[in-house]
């Protein structure tokens, strides 16, 4: 049974985020994602302006008149939306945590492909396989996968994406759409992240918070690695202890940046202090604009 106050954010995000798909993101997600090819559909008697090079000649040749072939595109995909819910991503310096956000992330893409007749599957790992959802179509499947991202509690707070990455390349026999939502506080994944993208059209969604970035002048802070439950005392009323944290964090950005560049996939940085929908938006353009 589902706890009152989850019903109703679970129905907030459904209205939200399928307004979202309906006014901006649908027809993009169409264009972005394209079939897997062309295929036959049918043949019809030709008409002043069609493109002679589809004439097919043998029925013509039947039909005593010139008929034409037409081909539509091989549409029905499958989503497959894998989210980190290790211990980090249930932090949010602003309120609102990366599992949020990401939950929200996941509505929108799984309500634009049901949009437009694809399969969606669900993947939630920390460092094992937490939760699978085998892609299904339709409404209720699409809320189940949003229940299961607010509800699952992970068994663990470690995070393996390489073992996650793994799964999913012998999982997937057909090439898929592959979401991967983290925060990407790991290493080692680079050579599994390359052999799925090179079957599949894989993008990587990055959630960050701005307090992994910088730590405020408050004095002394009293941490705690939320994946280890290692507490750290930090005074960050040292200049030299918050340029420090500032330096690794640009350490761990740029070795992020170059995993991503070095697999090829597109990427998209989601921050928790912002709006997800203007980088998610801005990603949809840059992918139709190349196609």
């Amino acid at each position: 049974m589902i706890p009152r106050e989850l019903f109703r954010k679970i129905r907030h995000v459904e209205i939200r985020t399928k307004g979202l798909v309906e006014n901006v993101f649908g027809g993009e997600y169409h264009s972005a994602f394209r079939g897997r090819g062309i295929e036959f559909s049918e043949v019809r008697p030709y008409q002043i302006g069609d493109d002679v090079r589809s004439i097919d000649w043998n029925v013509s040749a039947r039909m005593s008149e010139p008929y034409i072939k037409l081909f539509e595109e091989e549409r029905e995909q499958t989503l497959l939306l894998m989210v980190d819910i290790s211990g980090s991503e249930d932090f949010g310096s602003g309120g609102t945590t990366k599992r949020e956000v990401a939950a929200e992330i996941c509505a929108v893409l799984g309500f634009s492909a049901i949009r437009n007749n694809d399969k969606v599957g669900l993947l939630l790992f920390s460092d094992e396989i937490e939760r699978f959802v085998p892609p299904k179509k339709g409404r209720r499947h699409v809320l189940r996968i949003i229940r299961d991202l607010y509800v699952h509690e992970a068994a663990s707070q470690g995070t393996n994406l390489r073992a996650a990455l793994d799964h999913a390349h012998h999982m997937l026999n057909r090439r898929a759409i592959v979401i991967l939502v983290s925060d990407f506080l790991d290493a080692g994944y680079d050579k599994a992240l390359r052999t799925l993208a090179q079957k599949h059209d894989v993008v990587a969604i990055r959630l960050l918070d701005p307090r992994e970035e910088a730590l405020p002048k408050v004095g002394l802070l009293s941490l705690t690695d939320s994946e280890t439950g290692r507490p750290v005392l930090v005074d960050t009323s040292s200049k030299a202890a918050r340029n420090a944290f500032s330096a690794r964090a640009a350490d761990r950005e740029a070795a992020v940046q170059s995993a991503l560049k070095r697999a090829r996939v597109d990427t998209v940085t989601v921050r928790t202090d912002a709006d997800y929908v203007v980088p998610l938006v801005a990603f949809f353009k840059r992918r139709n604009k190349v196609r």
